[in-house]
């Protein structure tokens, strides 16, 4: 986990990548709800860890998942070591290495503290034949090398340059992400060092121990994974992230890599991702704060059979869109359903808004509010918070419409309190894992709907030790 706040991040052209998101999500807007529908691969429990993953003492959360069962994904290689980031016996570097000309798009934050990671990958995909050919990705987990200026950024360049020569390819070609500790200046010997032991492990069936090994105050591993055809040909897309704390749009303090085996442009690439990351994971909030250092990769192998894509609104992507989709949302559910000290997971939804950018503000407001995640801690149904996380906004809302419902219950209507308000069953309501809160402002037709947990003591006692 990296610390410090930040503004939301951007992809890595942001005038030429907005038009072809644009582009993109109105050739397949019809196929926005059939996204939402979609169901999640069938998990199974991820092997036993050969060393402790993530940070020693930490509790699994009440709210994880198991790890998904991910195939060998064609071009692309794994593997894991320990570099010594960490005090702790645990694998804190990983390195994918890809097969010639796969491609490649990120998003990133737009903190104006940026890493030294995410310049060099913005810089590089940015450029006039970014990412058209990338060859490996670098992880380490410990140190974020981030606010660490020109040594920073040397340190980046030499992992990148000692990568590219081991696997045969420009510095370039090789990205970098690192997450932990701000202000620390990252040691590339270490990777380096490293490096023999790393190319003796690769091995295109090690997502597991990827997942693991990015982990920081994760209390578990993430992973996801979803099969799609193009042109009658199979594709398979899988992912993982990490992040637990420091949560919160536009991107939250995340890494997140996903890897395919279609054969896709890089601007195409990018437009799906911009496209996906905007109801995914820029729609989830554990703390209201975000990281120096949040990254989302996805890489494109083009070993399948499946034809090559490259034009954006290709009505062949339809099913791969919907899976990408479920892949990227599956992912960010995770990272809330292990934020830090979270027993609660809870979707927040607002609807009759007056404006799409209203309706997410609004939701927002709702998620990161102390004073409503803190009541869901206490499981009480406390909605003159909603009330007042709402109207702090100053987006347009009709107060004598207002109405507020947790899960099927009622808890205020046309801006007043519900007269069949039943405090026995809100109360066993709010007791569940899983809580759905739904406001509808009265102001327009729009919606739209953030994923959050709640805040406990286990969050404060998280953050209070998080360096020592």
């Amino acid at each position: 986990m990296s610390k410090p706040p930040v503004p939301p991040k951007g992809p890595a052209k942001a005038s030429t990548g907005q038009k072809i998101e644009h582009a993109i999500e109105k050739a397949l807007d019809p196929f926005a709800s059939a996204l939402k529908r979609a169901t999640t691969p069938t998990a199974t429990p991820a092997p036993a860890a050969a060393s402790a993953p993530g940070k020693p003492g930490l509790k699994v959360s009440p709210l994880a998942v198991p790890f998904p069962t991910i195939p060998p994904i064609g071009g692309g290689e794994i593997a894991t070591a320990r570099a010594g980031f960490y005090k702790h016996e645990r694998d804190d570097l990983v390195v994918f290495r890809f097969a010639r000309g796969t491609t490649c798009a990120g998003v990133f934050t737009r903190h104006k503290v940026g890493s030294a990671p995410v310049d060099w990958c913005k810089r590089h995909l940015g450029s006039d034949d970014g990412g058209k050919d990338v060859r490996a990705l670098v992880v380490n987990a410990g140190c974020a090398n981030a606010f660490t200026g020109k040594a920073g950024a040397d340190a980046a360049r030499r992992t990148a340059s000692e990568v590219a020569k081991r696997f045969g390819c420009r510095q370039r070609d090789v990205m970098l992400a690192s997450t932990g500790v701000i202000g620390v200046v990252l040691d590339d010997h270490k990777i380096a060092a490293q490096l023999p032991t790393v190319e003796s492990r690769l091995d295109a069936d090690a997502w597991a121990q990827a997942a693991r090994g990015i982990m920081t105050t994760d209390t578990f591993p993430k992973g996801s994974y979803a099969e799609a055809t193009i042109e009658g040909e199979k594709v398979r897309i899988a992912g993982i992230a990490k992040g637990s704390g420091m949560i919160a749009p536009d991107m939250a303090t995340m890494l997140a890599f996903i890897v395919t085996d279609a054969n896709i442009h890089p601007s195409v690439l990018q437009a799906l991702l911009g496209l996906h990351v905007r109801t995914t994971f820029n729609s989830v909030t554990v703390d209201g704060d975000t990281s120096t250092n949040d990254t989302c990769l996805m890489f494109a192998t083009g070993t399948s059979t499946a034809p090559r894509i490259g034009r954006v609104g290709d009505r062949r992507l339809k099913e791969f869109s919907a899976a990408l989709d479920r892949v990227m949302l599956d992912l960010a559910h995770q990272l809330v359903r292990d934020g830090e000290g979270a027993t609660k997971f809870v979707k927040v939804t607002v609807d009759g808004a007056a404006s799409p950018a209203s309706a997410r503000k609004l939701a927002k407001s709702i998620a990161d509010s102390p004073l409503v995640k803190t009541a869901i801690a206490g499981q009480d149904a406390n909605w003159g918070r909603i009330v007042m996380a709402v109207g702090k906004t100053e987006e347009p809302v009709n107060r004598d419409t207002l109405a507020i419902k947790f899960g099927p219950h009622q808890a205020a209507i046309d801006g007043a309190p519900s007269p069949h308000y039943d405090e026995a069953k809100m109360t066993a309501y709010m007791k569940n894992p899983e809580i759905d809160i739904t406001v509808d402002v009265g102001s327009g037709r729009a919606s739209a709907t953030v994923w959050t947990c709640d805040l406990t003591k286990g969050y404060i006692e998280i953050n209070g030790d998080y360096r020592s």
